[in-house]
């Protein structure tokens, strides 16, 4: 819900720039009263800004049911999801998950994902690494500032109209306050809109609205 209050409007500045730019399994190879995930790493390769990439793991018990109780995880554009906690992995048994990469922004990311549960061998990791590309000729990076310091994250909106309808084109609340878009399209008129958003995810309302007209070439 978009609250009227609690928030304050966000402001977007002036400051944009256009550039080039379940499981079943075996208990084998998993020691006793412990739980392993696998695979160790996920290398999700390259991403187009703007697109995302999923690929899954597992999590396996040994010869005792464990209890997963959260994951904790690390790295620019990635999520899990596909499980939720607390989840029991029973003996010999295995439960599967699903980590997304939705890049931001071009360059390499890598991460981390720390799975904590009651088994002996707690916390059990899994990497990350993958490359953000660029699949445009040009990118719009925005920057705004919020009147509320009660704002944990930002999320930024896009249309092809003054006034809307707008989407949403980040995937999670932005830590900071700058966004850059990397999925624009030449010849393109795009209208960029942000909100402020708390701790409990409410919404303010949207910023004022900023046009950006993106060249041919």
């Amino acid at each position: 819900m978009r609250g009227r209050y609690f928030l304050g409007l966000v402001i977007m500045m002036a400051a944009i720039s256009i550039g080039c730019g379940r499981g079943s399994g075996t208990h084998q190879d998993v020691p006793a009263g412990q739980l392993s995930v696998s695979p160790s790493t996920l290398d999700f390769g390259k991403v187009p800004v703007g697109q995302k990439a999923t690929k899954a793991g597992t999590l396996r018990a040994g010869n005792a049911t464990i209890t997963v109780t959260s994951a904790d995880w690390s790295g620019q554009g990635y999520s899990l999801n596909g499980i939720a906690f607390p989840v029991s992995v029973a003996a010999g048994q295995s439960v599967s998950f699903k980590v997304t990469f939705a890049p931001q922004r071009a360059g390499s990311s890598s991460g981390n994902i720390n799975f904590r549960s009651d088994a002996a061998n707690s916390p059990h990791t899994e990497a990350f690494s993958a490359s953000g590309t660029q699949t445009g000729t040009h990118t719009v990076t925005l920057s705004w500032r919020a009147s509320d310091s009660n704002a944990v994250g930002y999320n930024i909106y896009r249309a092809v109209k003054s006034n809307g309808p707008y989407s949403k084109i980040n995937s999670s609340p932005q830590p900071e306050a700058t966004f850059t878009d990397g999925s624009t399209q030449g010849g393109q008129t795009y209208f960029y809109v942000t909100t402020a958003s708390n701790k409990h995810g409410t919404e303010s309302k949207y910023s004022n609205e900023v046009q950006v007209m993106i060249p041919n070439s």
